[in-house]
């Protein structure tokens, strides 16, 4: 099997009017709708409660749907239980079994469906092979390194051929090192094998990096929908922009606006400033991060400068050097201002179902 040939065909996503009520409390999902084109790598992502996972477990068919309609290419699949629906998922715990090697735990499915043990063992190692773990496919889980065991998930989940695979924040168990070189190879394996990936995080980083497509989610609802460019350069809410970071968000006379913090201007505040400019504003720094390549600096509003809760109304992105030729300190009355183009409108309300 060549390393570019997809195991299958690409499958598109698509919710139609998606809600998931439980017995107490709003709706964890709140009539969605959202179509993921097929070959693409999409990520869900939002805080604790938003819905991302009762989405995905949904699309998986390990949780029930209480209205609306879920499209695998314009086949209806709402009812269908998970293992007749095309979709393979793998869990942030990879769920390996213990007293299994790595390739018994691949083939694992393939027995249940009383093929035999050649046969099955043959198609796992072809899959072991595939994600780099066929040398080390008679170890046991506690014999793999966390990567190691990710892989052999990986290989287990691909193994039933699905057209969509569902990873539940499958890297939040690593530690970072490893979260960042685990995050390229499913970028790399994504794209090998052509399938449509479905990926929930909470991370922005994270999702920016992997992701065709992000799914911003707030409340049960969709925020926007859109490319990792798209969805850090112009939110179009003020969730998005606060829950992204590295925007200010501004009111002017015009209303509520973002503006990236790499984008806004700082200088000492004098007695002639005009605090009263168009498109700036005056703020007392409140916290000085040193990033390396960079410094972040927090900012609070003159009236609340001294205010100890460690929160900053503002930030400024400094590049080193230019930090280093004008270092700001705590407690320092500053200047900020912004080119007009540099902001665009916010919306206060979620966006989009």
């Amino acid at each position: 099997m060549s390393a570019a040939t997809p195991l299958s065909l690409p499958a598109a996503i698509e919710l139609v009017a998606v809600s998931k009520r439980f017995a107490e409390g709003p709706a964890a999902v709140d009539n969605i709708h959202l179509r993921i084109p097929g070959a693409s790598y999409c990520c869900l992502l939002g805080p604790s409660g938003c819905g991302k996972s009762t989405t995905l477990r949904m699309i998986a068919g390990h949780e029930t749907v209480t209205s609306g309609d879920i499209l695998l290419d314009n086949r209806n699949i709402t009812d269908l239980p998970a293992a007749a629906r095309g979709t393979a998922m793998m869990f942030q715990s990879f769920a390996l079994f213990p007293h299994l090697s790595a390739l018994d735990n691949v083939a694992f499915s393939l027995r249940m469906k009383g093929i035999d043990k050649a046969q099955r063992q043959d198609r796992a190692q072809q899959l072991l092979e595939r994600v780099a773990m066929g040398a080390l496919a008679n170890r046991k889980p506690a014999e793999l390194s966390g990567g190691q065991q990710q892989r052999v998930a990986l290989a287990r989940a691909l193994i039933t051929e699905p057209r969509v695979l569902l990873l539940d924040e499958p890297l939040s168990a690593l530690d970072p090192f490893l979260r960042i070189q685990m995050r390229s190879e499913l970028r790399r394996w994504q794209k090998e094998l052509g399938l449509t990936f479905i990926h929930v995080t909470h991370s922005q980083e994270e999702a920016m990096a992997l992701a065709d497509m992000m799914v911003v989610m707030n409340q049960g609802r969709i925020e926007q929908v859109g490319t990792p460019h798209q969805i850090y350069n112009y939110p179009k809410s003020e969730f998005t922009a606060r829950f992204m970071g590295g925007h200010n968000v501004i009111e002017t006379p015009s209303g509520r606006v973002g503006v990236r913090n790499d984008h806004m201007q700082i200088q000492a505040a004098t007695e002639s400033s005009d605090a009263s400019a168009p498109n700036s504003l005056r703020a007392v720094v409140s916290d000085v991060e040193y990033q390396g390549t960079y410094v972040l600096l927090g900012l609070r509003r003159p009236a609340r400068a001294t205010v100890t809760d460690g929160d900053a109304d503002w930030s400024v992105m400094l590049p080193e050097a230019t930090f280093l030729a004008r270092p700001f300190h705590v407690g320092e009355s500053v200047q900020l201002s912004w080119a007009a183009g540099q902001a665009h409108p916010l919306s206060s309300d979620t966006a989009m179902t």
